[in-house]
C-alpha cells in the first residue's frame, strides 16, 4: 500500500492515481499532513 513520503501515512491506490503526478508512486503530503498544503504549484509548508 502507498505511503506518504511526508507522514509515513497510508493512503489509496485511487489517493495516488489522482492527487500525484504521472510516475510518482508516493505522495508528497496526504490529507493527514496538517503542516502542507496542496496546491495547483505543489506542496508547501502551511503559512498558519
Amino acid at each position: 500500500m502507498p505511503e506518504c513520503q511526508n507522514c509515513g501515512g497510508h493512503v489509496t491506490s485511487e489517493y495516488v492515481r489522482v492527487f500525484t503526478p504521472d510516475g510518482v508512486a508516493e505522495p508528497r503530503a496526504c490529507p493527514n499532513c496538517e503542516d502542507k498544503v496542496r496546491g495547483r504549484d505543489g506542496v508547501r509548508d502551511s503559512r498558519s
